[in-house]
C-alpha cells in the first residue's frame, strides 16, 4: 500500500519507523511518501499560510502550496485524498478496514485554523476525524489513522487472529485479559481461564466482551445484531442494574 503524507512537520512521522509498522515499512508492505509542504512555498520567505479573509484568529494553510504538493505525487500513486479534520466523519474500525484495501491514499495533515476550502472542494475525496477533540495538528491524527488501517494489511500483524479478536472487530469491546502470576496482590486470575476447557473459556470471553460493552460503551449495541443468548444476558444485566 502507498501512503502519501503532506505535512509541515515531516519529522513527526519518524514514529512510524518503530514496532510492527516499522517492520512492515522495511519489508515494503507499506510505502510511506512524505511531502514537506514548505518545499512548495509561494515565495522566498517560505510562506504556506495566510490570514483568513473576513477576519478571525490564527492562520489558514493556502491552497496553492497544497496543490503543488499534490501534483508532485505520480497519478497512479495518488489514490484517495483524505483531509484530517474535526469536521470529518469519525474514524472507526470499519473505515480503517475499508481504507486498508486501497492501493494508495494521500493524507493532508492540516495545521492552524484549517486549510483553504477551495482546496478541499477541488481535491479532497473524504474528510475524517479521529474524535471529538482538538489536536495541535493533523500529523497526530494521521499517525492514528495509519496505525489503525495498517493492522488489516496482510503481513503487518503476524497473527491475523489477533486482529480478528481486537476490540470492536465484531462490534463489541474486548473483555479483560490476564497473564502470570496467578495471584497478584491477592487478586486471582478467574478460575475458568485455568481450567483448560477451551469451549467454556471461549464462552466466558464472549460473555465478558458483552458485559464490558454494556458497562462502558452501551451505544455500540445499536449497530450489533445480537443472538438470543446475548439478548438474555443483557436483559439479566439490565435487571440487576435496576435492582
Amino acid at each position: 500500500m502507498n501512503i502519501n503524507i503532506i505535512t509541515l512537520f515531516p519529522e513527526i512521522f519518524e514514529a512510524l519507523n518503530y514496532g510492527l509498522l516499522g517492520q512492515a515499512i522495511d519489508r515494503e508492505d507499506i510505502k510511506i511518501n512524505i511531502l514537506d509542504l514548505r518545499e512548495h512555498q509561494i515565495n522566498k520567505h517560505g510562506q504556506v499560510d495566510d490570514k483568513p479573509y473576513g477576519g478571525g484568529e490564527g492562520m489558514v494553510l493556502m491552497a496553492e502550496p497544497l496543490e503543488r504538493s499534490l501534483k508532485d505525487i505520480p497519478g497512479n500513486n495518488l489514490g484517495r485524498v483524505i483531509n484530517l479534520s474535526p469536521q470529518g466523519k469519525l474514524l472507526n474500525h470499519e473505515k480503517a478496514r475499508e481504507l486498508s484495501s486501497l492501493k494508495s491514499i494521500t493524507i493532508i495533515s492540516g495545521r492552524y485554523e484549517g486549510i483553504d476550502e477551495r482546496f478541499i472542494s477541488q481535491y479532497v475525496d473524504e474528510e475524517i476525524s479521529i474524535g471529538d477533540f482538538v489536536l495541535s495538528g493533523g500529523e497526530f491524527a494521521a499517525l492514528n489513522l495509519i496505525d489503525s488501517l495498517s493492522r488489516f494489511i496482510p503481513g503487518v500483524i503476524g497473527n491475523i487472529q489477533s486482529v480478528e479478536k481486537d476490540s470492536l472487530s465484531h462490534g463489541l469491546l474486548k473483555g479483560p485479559v490476564f497473564t502470570r502470576p496467578v495471584d497478584f496482590n491477592s487478586e486471582q486470575v478467574p478460575e475458568i481461564l485455568l481450567s483448560g476447557d477451551h469451549k467454556k473459556i471461549q464462552e466466558w470471553k464472549d460473555n465478558q466482551a458483552l458485559i464490558r460493552t454494556f458497562e462502558r460503551r452501551p451505544e455500540l449495541f445499536k449497530n450489533i445484531k445480537l443472538t438470543k443468548k446475548q439478548k438474555k444476558l443483557l436483559e439479566d444485566l439490565a435487571s440487576k442494574r435496576i435492582l
